[in-house]
């Protein structure tokens, strides 16, 4: 089915909740149109209240506009007035005519002017540039309460351990407050791909190593300190590599304190960065930092510092009354 101005967009919704797409055309802001109404139409049959009832929109809303595409030829859409984006080359190098979903244009788009354009990090001295698909922090609380640790930071700062580094931030941050090395690991390669690429002509290059892996990768040398801002909801589906920075699965925090069990230094200290969002939306009542060393039996906590979460804008359409009670949690492990 064809989708432009003037279709009729009760037929449309009909067709994409049978599974079959629609194609966007003449306009790009036909697709925006097309995504609009369908969020009407998603809020008047669903319910969007609590935190689970937001989880269970997002996924039909997902579902039904992932049937929405957009064609593209020789690398550019086919539409008038759309973006131009220059990631449809550089991921897609050996074909340049194919179909793809809308709502990934926009994030193409998205992306592409973060990547341009850099974003801001309140912590750092220099913007980022986050290679598409790479997660980067849009919330700033926990970065500042890291950041206020390390200036009181007293230990050694010879090297350090980053688990899941993203975009690099944390990394960025120690360096930035003295440690002389810093190994960075992520299961997402353009994760690691994104970060050599940005780091590799500057003075980065020689303080921080990258490696494509999960937690600690092939390292066998002990550090002072190992961060980690792990997930901090548990996943209740199967995961995209994205979906991995924000989600958890059950194994991940054993598997994580296992390993950093082995490669944290006898004096060395653990530092992980956390929030209680998971106890206050009701998704979960395990904290499995708690967890850990309630029964892990390989650390204990030497603090555990809070800040409370700065409000979303007025702006946010989602009911997020719980947001005025989250906190983020800088924990400090050491050995047992």
């Amino acid at each position: 089915m064809l989708f432009s101005k003037g279709t009729d967009i009760k037929l449309t919704i009909k067709t994409l909740e049978a599974g079959h797409p629609v194609l966007i055309t003449a306009f790009y802001s036909n697709g925006l149109t097309l995504l609009k109404e369908l969020k009407v139409y998603l809020h008047k049959k669903l319910p969007n209240k609590s935190f689970k009832e937001q989880r269970e929109y997002r996924a039909q809303y997902n579902k039904l506009s992932s049937l929405i595409l957009i064609e593209v030829i020789d690398h550019k859409l086919a539409v008038k007035k759309g973006p131009a984006i220059g990631w449809l080359e550089k991921l897609y190098p050996e074909t340049s005519n194919f179909l793809l979903p809308f709502v990934k244009v926009q994030g193409l788009n998205s992306a592409w002017q973060w990547y341009e354009n850099g974003i801001t990090i309140p912590v750092l001295r220099n913007k980022i540039h986050p290679y598409y698909g790479t997660y980067f922090p849009t919330r700033f609380d926990h970065l500042i309460l890291f950041d206020n640790w390390l200036k009181r930071y007293e230990g050694p700062k010879k090297s350090a351990i980053d688990v899941g580094i993203g975009s690099g931030v944390l990394s960025f941050q120690m360096v930035k407050h003295g440690f002389q090395t810093v190994y960075g690991t992520d299961t997402n390669p353009n994760a690691i791909f994104g970060l050599t690429e940005s780091i590799k002509d500057t003075k980065l290059s020689r303080k921080i190593t990258l490696e494509y892996a999960s937690l600690f990768g092939k390292s066998k040398k002990q550090t002072e300190l190992i961060v980690f801002n792990p997930p901090w909801l548990p996943t209740s589906s199967r995961l995209n590599r994205l979906d991995e920075a924000i989600y958890y699965n059950e194994t991940l925090f054993p598997d994580f304190f296992e390993g950093a069990k082995q490669q944290l230094l006898p004096d060395g200290k653990l530092v992980l960065l956390f929030s209680n969002l998971a106890e206050i939306t009701e998704v979960s009542k395990t904290h499995p930092i708690e967890k850990e060393l309630a029964e892990g039996g390989r650390f204990v906590l030497e603090k555990c510092l809070k800040r409370k979460v700065k409000l979303s804008s007025d702006k946010t359409k989602r009911d997020q009354h719980w947001r005025a009670l989250e906190e983020v949690e800088l924990w400090i492990l050491t050995h047992k």
